[in-house]
């Protein structure tokens, strides 16, 4: 760049304006930010001139001014229940991957007690204010909610919502894949670890997947399954697997299924803890297929949980920017990832 044209452009603080970038490409200042922000009604070609002269002059946009210009906070929020886990850890990758680039931020606030819980159903949003859209993760609001009509758009992940805007996975048939593995393999008496006690566990994770389950007992003629509770941490499954394992050789489980990766890492420590071994002794299978199961041999479930983050954001941008966004469930695909820790009964 010339001297001449950085002196015709730039302010005598040498910080170059939308309206240096205007004049440079010979459109309005309102067309620049229109185009910086990528928005649809502009032509590509003007929208690549635009461009072309904010690179050439090094503009840098100022995001606040754009906030207040547009009256968007271009923040996106995310409420889960726990914010430590690796399920959430993996839905707030997937859904910065698509904000980071997109020029949003990613604010993150914990849905930690039941009344917090009671507060969002009643449209208690706490920093609706502060958003442009709200993601909830497994916060379990029930199928007829209906989001408040002041407050800002939501997106639900986890959950079927009668309204719409929700996307998931289909945990009935994840239940019953996990099953039929295990009787095809010719096991019989099936332990399942699910979620959390009935009176604390709002989530309708725990009775889909124990539907299936069911479902694949049934037709087999097997009878249900014995099932303890995990809370859905690793901790958990390796206190829910003593207690499986301390029943008589007559009616222990020769294999169980776990609701999560996590509580699965928990029971195969309970089972080596016994001088036994996965899967000669029991066979383990879980469901998400975490970082760290592919390193262990863990049979699992796999849910696209970063896929479901990005598909998300996705949602939650258009929503926030009044495009249609769709309002059907959207049901992301599943699989049965078989490894080492199953086998047939002995």
């Amino acid at each position: 760049m010339t001297n001449r044209t950085r002196s015709s452009t730039s302010r005598r603080d040498g910080i170059t304006t939308i309206a240096d970038v205007a004049r440079k490409a010979g459109v309005s200042e309102a067309t620049v930010s229109r185009a910086m922000r990528d928005f649809p009604q502009v032509r590509p070609e003007l929208r690549n001139r635009v461009l072309a002269a904010a690179a050439e002059l090094h503009y840098v946009a100022d995001s606040n001014a754009s906030r207040l210009a547009s009256g968007k906070t271009r923040t996106i929020g995310i409420v889960a229940p726990q914010l430590t886990t690796w399920y959430v850890s993996q839905m707030s990758a997937g859904l910065e991957d698509v904000l980071h680039a997109a020029g949003n931020d990613l604010l993150i606030s914990a849905l930690s007690t039941p009344t917090r819980r009671q507060d969002l159903r009643e449209g208690r949003i706490r920093f609706r204010q502060r958003v442009d859209a709200l993601v909830l993760v497994d916060a379990f609001v029930g199928h007829d909610w209906e989001p408040p009509p002041a407050e800002p758009p939501v997106i639900v992940v986890g959950e079927r919502l009668d309204s719409g805007r929700s996307l998931g996975i289909d945990d009935e048939h994840g239940g019953f894949l996990a099953v039929r593995h295990l009787l095809e393999l010719g096991h019989r008496r099936i332990g399942i670890i699910g979620g959390g006690a009935p009176e604390t566990d709002f989530s309708p994770v725990s009775k889909f997947r124990t539907a299936g389950a069911c479902r694949a007992l049934q037709t087999c003629g097997v009878e249900p399954a014995i099932k303890r509770n995990g809370k859905f941490t690793i901790e958990g499954g390796r206190a829910a697997a003593v207690t499986i394992l301390d029943m008589p050789d007559e009616n222990r489980p020769t294999a169980i299924f776990c609701f999560s990766d996590e509580m699965a890492f928990g029971a195969m420590q309970a089972i080596r803890e016994r001088g036994c071994s996965v899967p000669a002794d029991v066979s383990i299978v879980g469901f998400d297929d975490h970082t760290v199961s592919e390193s262990i041999g863990l049979t699992t479930i796999r849910q696209p949980v970063r896929e479901l983050g990005r598909r998300a954001a996705e949602r939650a941008l258009l929503a926030s920017s009044e495009e249609p966004c769709g309002n059907e469930h959207e049901l992301l695909p599943i699989e049965l990832i078989v490894r080492g820790s199953t086998a047939p009964i002995r």
